[in-house]
């Protein structure tokens, strides 16, 4: 198959590949055309005030200080002498969105609606805000907005600050608090004069939302143990103290307004979110108005967080609900139906009602959550064949009827507790049902593209056997088999387009499923290189294939596992340490070994290190900065003197000299900004010019510089290493300065290897230029080294990765890391920041494998091949493994995990692009345009 083919072939291979596991495990959940239920009886409210504490913390809120004093003083009132306490157990991820989505809708939004879309709906789903008479709501523009798009009709109204205001920098970020306080006063002072508004505030069913960021600012800013966090928090006690008073004063306390206080998320001690941390996962749930419960005293109470002694609240009962339950909750205190996709339970201990009440409103909420499962059900008996369907055994059409029936005649016969059982019951059977229907086909498909996975691996290893070793030559394939392999393949492709299509099932699922067909046939057309292939190994040494296979099973292990432990990497590198010495390299080159070995050694260091949680230290950001300094100017200086060849114009020394001084400007601009933050003077505009001015010119500066191999290679170093600077926070720093070093002795100790198999190179690596390097296909055939080569490469490109653990999750995100360059909040152009903070590494990696191609005569093409096999086998390793439930860290990194090695020849492809460009290309100096100008 011709090159350009294969790649085309293997992109789109790869792409579907890819693609698949978000129709395999990141389904939307939603299903449509259930009828909307409500309790049947007068509701105990006729409003409700929510009032969501962006990234407030369980323990922040309840805790006593050292002299017995709340951060909430009215809030810890009303626990003690008005209203019901809890903690709401947020399920991962604890993400703002998908929080304030179970807040509000009920139901725990799924991944690929997280990934399509932040501020907006980007998938239809019912809501409290929705069912409502009237809501008006104040706050973010980052989630108000997704409720008012989301909803029927025109009855939510939103009132947004604007996004400018979101500055981590800013001196206090309570005024985003203030804000919100400060507008529903005015609004309810102006609606007085407005007879059409003041008439649809007294109508039932209405909602008011508060939703407040300013906590959730500060934590990250300042962390959750900070003076400005708490003092956040004593802000909004007192705020909402304030809109309490309004409204009960606008309604002329009616009791017939409903309060509740929670938050979408908590936070980490150390600024973050996103993951199952308890910080994270427990947040407060107070209510208190009409249709709640009065506190009720208790002799003693028992929880496995243990935090109830540090509250000083054992006696009050603690009622604690999963985050979906409030949802339920709200609807029923007001009378509106359930919203639509709810999976929540009606935490009936919070409600101040008639047992009467409670049972009917259960009711309500069994039969909205057997209108899902019954839908689901539909739909996907509708796609299936009759005899292949399998149904959800434990709730029959009968078990339906049976238990609705029950739960009906209780209720009428005033057995209230029994119906509530009953619903219960319904409800965990439904939710049971729900999932079940919801991965009805995800083994179906798996095997699919499983088998698709392994086709396309072997194929790829017998284009490399046929096409670039010696083992195949001249064999061709019998016509006649030929033939019967067409007609049965294609027989098998009929019969697949068949079954897909007379069960009406997604176009993708054609894609899924036909792919493995065309793939299969490539490789058994290849039978004779097979043949080839088993013959050329039984005839191959047992005992060194064997170990030869062994070692290389257990590498591509290492780097599986590495994924999920990043010490893992160190111990490869340890390994590393002794592969000269069971070669012949140590006796050949005994001080680029050792070299090879410290180098290998402080590498190491770095995945033993910490992921999150660590504090900024600016002086490991400085010595960073001051060692690769030294490093560069001691090299220059000795590459300029002792060089019996100089290959280092004066004209080109100059821009070293800028990248130098460009070096020095990254690490004062760190300090400064940090500096100038930490007294909250904000971001110094000429910091701000400084830094995005270095991050322009990291790519076109190296452009300028010699393409002789080192010179190249340092000048791509010290622009990469600016930009690096200016977005580290702490040791991170330290890595590309460990891991470039690695790589220059790698390139050495590679140059070494390479006469081993008796290809010698003439001119020295100084001499080497990347310019004049070719495809140098014709030099040689692929040998077993080229394999090692092929692995290392993956394994640094692995390393560069997870050596300092960046984004292995969204809960790695530090704001802090881009404050050099904004720090309003802006999550698209933070997070391309620190993505380009990741690909620093990738392209230092990249780069000096273009010097070892160099080096070792090496086909890029041939060894892209190897690398697409080991990746391809680790992918099949990470296909399996993908999740779609746990924590937001265990679904970001498993799907990040796939994504990474499924991405893998498109990354490379990429990288190598890049790669080439920036050590192939020059541009002109000025001097010389000029010249040919003139």
């Amino acid at each position: 198959m011709d090159m350009r083919v294969f790649t085309v072939a293997g992109l789109l291979v790869h792409c579907v590949f890819l693609i698949s596991i978000f129709d395999i495990y990141f389904t939307s959940p939603l299903v449509h055309g259930m009828t909307p239920h409500q309790t049947p009886l007068p509701p105990p409210a006729q409003r409700l005030v929510l009032l969501v504490a962006d990234g407030l913390r369980a323990d922040s809120l309840y805790e006593l200080d050292d002299n017995g004093t709340s951060n909430a003083p009215y809030l810890r009132n009303i626990i003690e002498t008005e209203g019901s306490w809890g903690v709401s157990h947020t399920r991962v991820p604890t993400e703002s969105r998908p929080g304030h989505v179970a807040l509000i809708a009920g139901f725990y939004e799924d991944v690929s609606a997280v990934a399509r879309g932040w501020k907006e709906n980007p998938v239809e789903f019912d809501s409290l805000f929705n069912e409502s008479k009237y809501t008006w709501s104040w706050g973010s523009p980052d989630i108000l907005p997704m409720f008012a798009k989301g909803a029927t009709g025109d009855h939510v109204y939103i009132n947004c600050y604007k996004a400018e205001q979101e500055d981590f920098a800013a001196k206090d970020a309570t005024v985003l608090d203030t804000w919100v306080f400060d507008n529903v006063k005015e609004f309810f002072n102006s609606s007085r004069n407005n007879n059409t508004l003041f008439s649809k505030l007294h109508e039932p069913k209405i909602v008011f939302f508060l939703h407040l960021l300013g906590i959730d600012t500060n934590g990250h800013a300042h962390r959750p143990h900070s003076r400005e966090y708490k003092n956040n928090i004593r802000a909004v006690d007192e705020g909402v103290k304030e809109i309490v008073s309004v409204i009960e004063d606008f309604y002329g306390r009616d009791d017939n307004t409903a309060f509740i206080l929670t938050s979408d998320h908590g936070m980490t001690d150390w600024g973050t979110h996103g993951a199952g941390h308890p910080s994270e996962t427990l947040t407060p749930l107070v209510a208190w108005g009409a249709g709640i419960k009065y506190p009720q005293r208790v002799a003693s109470q028992q929880f496995e967080d243990g935090f109830l002694k540090d509250w000083k609240l054992e006696t009050l009962k603690r009622q604690d609900v999963n985050q979906a339950d409030i949802a339920p909750l709200m609807t029923s205190l007001i009378g509106v139906p359930f919203p639509l996709n709810s999976v929540g339970v009606l935490p009936l201990e919070y409600l101040n009602t008639s047992d009467h009440f409670k049972a009917e409103s259960m009711f309500t909420n069994a039969v909205q959550h057997l209108e899902q499962f019954k839908v689901k059900m539909a739909q996907k008996k509708k796609t299936t064949l009759p005899f292949l369907f399998s149904p959800f055994k434990s709730l029959s059409d009968s078990e339906q009827i049976n238990i609705l029936r029950k739960a009906r005649t209780a209720i009428q016969h005033e057995k209230y507790e029994e119906a509530v059982s009953l619903c219960k019951n319904l409800i965990s059977l439904s939710l049971e049902g729900l999932s079940y229907y919801h991965t009805y086909d995800r083994l179906f498909l798996g095997v699919s593209v499983a088998m698709g996975f392994i086709g396309w691996t072997f194929y790829v290893i017998l284009v490399i056997i046929k096409a670039h070793t010696s083992l195949t030559r001249n064999v061709t394939m019998n016509k006649v088999a030929g033939s019967l392999f067409q007609c049965t393949f294609l027989a098998v492709g009929i019969f697949i387009v068949f079954f897909l299509a007379i069960q009406s099932l997604p176009w993708t699922y054609y894609i899924y499923c036909l792919l493995p067909v065309p793939i299969w046939y490539a490789v058994l057309k290849e039978y004779p290189v097979i043949q080839g292939l088993i013959t050329f190994l039984l005839n191959f040494q047992r005992t060194q294939f064997v170990g030869f296979l062994l070692v290389y099973t257990l590498g591509i292990e290492i780097l599986v596992f590495s994924f999920f432990y990043r010490a893992a990497l160190s111990f490869g590198l340890i390994a590393f340490c002794a592969w000269p010495l069971v070669t012949q390299l140590w006796t050949k080159a005994k001080t680029t070994v050792l070299s090879w070995i410290l180098s290998c050694l402080l590498l190491a260091v770095f995945p033993l290190m910490p992921v999150v949680g660590r504090e900024a230290n600016l002086y490991l950001v400085t010595a960073a900065g001051l060692l690769t300094l030294l490093v560069a100017s001691s090299y220059l200086v000795s590459y300029f003197w002792k060089s019996k060849k100089n290959y280092l114009h004066h004209k080109d020394l100059r821009i070293y000299l800028f990248q130098l001084l460009s070096l020095v400007l990254s690490t004062y601009v760190v300090n400064n900004t940090h500096c100038s933050l930490q007294s909250k003077q904000g971001l110094p505009v000429i910091n701000q010019i400084i830094s995005w001015t270095v991050l322009a010119s990291s790519l076109i500066v190296p452009l300028l510089s010699p393409t002789f191999l080192f010179l190249r290679l340092l000048s791509i170093l010290l622009s990469l290493m600016s930009t690096y600077l200016l977005l580290s926070t702490g040791y991170e720093a330290l890595f590309p300065l460990a891991l470039a070093l690695l790589m220059f002795v790698w390139i050495n100790v590679e140059k070494e290897a390479v006469h081993l198999h008796g290809v010698s190179l003439n001119p020295k690596l100084a001499a080497l230029n990347f310019s004049n390097a070719t495809d140098i296909t014709q030099f040689r055939q692929l040998h077993v080294d080229d394999i090692r080569r092929s692995f290392f490469f993956l394994f640094f490109i692995v390393t560069a990765f997870f050596g300092t653990g960046n984004i292995a999750s969204v809960n790695s995100f530090d704001p802090t890391s881009v404050y050099c360059f904004l720090t309003v909040f802006s999550p698209f152009l933070m997070g391309g920041l620190l993505l380009w903070k990741v690909a620093i590494p990738f392209v230092l990696v990249s780069c000096a494998f273009e010097a070892v191609q160099v080096t070792t005569q090496l086909s890029s093409k041939r060894l892209f091949l190897i690398v697409l096999v080991i990746s391809d086998i680790m992918a099949l390793h990470f296909f399996f493994l993908v999740k779609d439930y746990g924590s937001w860290l265990d679904i970001g990194t498993s799907i990040s995990h796939y994504v990474l090695v499924m991405s893998i020849t498109i990354f490379l492809m990429l990288l190598s692009g890049m790669a080439q460009l920036l050590t192939t290309k020059r541009l002109s100096h000025w001097e010389d345009m000029k010249h040919h100008l003139l």
